[in-house]
């Protein structure tokens, strides 16, 4: 039974979420349908074009993704007080860059003298569209339906490409974040179709290695690593890129070697900064699609109310 979104987001409970898309067609979104011998891998970077594209105008960060055959993951960051700082002339370009916007915000945006009435009518627009702006559901919306259009046009044909809902999960704390965040970037490595993160095409973690092998000081779209928490914590990821980046590469060795706990004293600082040890680490990377929250559970608990639940779900992360 599907659960309404209110009890599955809620910027109370936390603004980090993993969420997942799958194409309900026998034949590939990205891969190659062996049956029809046709290649569609050109269609990863419509993907990733048009997520990037919407995290520069909404105000939702792109954390991780992986662009795989029939899937796509993404772990998302809702930037409320960043929509709160917005001009109304802002919010409106943000949203007319993927819609056509009506006769009075146009003359809005174009300096037209309103009435009392038109004025108020255009603040009520602008202002739902500044709560849309921070809306996980608009956001997978504008993903789904973009690259839908664009299959059904290629494929010549009509019909739903996407299952009717988006899966999310809230991510209550840093360790959830964490591991969201390694089991999205691994993803090409455990299904085979790469043999490390930096060859892991369609990757957030990929673009970052990219980024830092070409001087690059910022990626636009990507949330950045703001480093270890701290007093004046600028925006960004509680974690140092360079921890995160040997976390990846470790975890993605341990997996698919099967090393577990072999190689202890090579463990990255990080997770010891977030209390896990190796087995633990190990063992929510890979269950981390497991129910609709992740977090310890003081986390889940204090989360409950906010998610409009009584009784205590989810993937529950070792305390220590």
């Amino acid at each position: 039974m599907t659960k309404a979104r209110s009890s599955l987001i809620s910027i109370e409970a936390t603004p980090y979420y993993h969420c997942v898309s799958r194409c309900v067609r026998r034949s590939f979104l990205c891969g190659y349908d062996e049956q029809a011998q046709q290649s569609y891998e050109h269609r990863r970077s419509w993907i990733e074009k048009r997520l990037l594209a919407l995290a520069g105008a909404f105000c939702i960060d792109v954390c991780a993704y992986a662009i795989m055959s029939n899937h796509y993951h993404v772990v998302l960051h809702i930037n409320v007080e960043k929509a709160k700082t917005l001009s109304n002339v802002e919010v409106v370009e943000r949203w007319l860059a993927f819609h056509h916007g009506p006769a009075l915000v146009q003359r809005f945006m174009q300096g037209d003298e309103l009435s009392e009435a038109e004025t108020e009518r255009c603040n009520e627009m602008i202002e739902e569209w500044r709560k849309r702006l921070v809306s996980i559901s608009w956001f997978m919306r504008l993903i789904n339906q973009h690259i839908a259009s664009e299959a059904n046009r290629e494929d010549n044909c009509t019909g739903h490409f996407w299952e009717g809902r988006f899966k999310s999960q809230a991510l209550l704390d840093e360790k959830a974040v964490a591991a969201a965040m390694a089991y999205v970037d691994l993803n090409p490595v455990r299904a085979a179709i790469a043999e490390a993160p930096e060859t892991s095409d369609y990757t957030s973690v990929k673009a970052r290695i990219d980024a830092i092998e070409s001087n690059q000081k910022s990626l636009a779209g990507l949330f950045p690593f703001a480093g270890n928490p701290r007093e004046s914590m600028p925006d960004g990821i509680p974690f140092r890129l360079m921890d995160y980046l040997a976390l990846v590469d470790w975890t993605g060795r341990q997996e698919r070697d099967d090393k577990h706990g072999h190689i202890d004293n090579a463990l990255p600082s990080l997770l010891e900064r977030l209390g896990f040890d190796a087995k633990s680490w190990l063992e929510t990377c890979t269950r981390i699609e497991q129910g609709g929250i992740v977090g310890t559970e003081t986390a889940i608990k204090d989360a409950l109310p906010h998610l409009h639940r009584k009784r205590l779900s989810g993937f529950r992360i070792p305390s220590q």
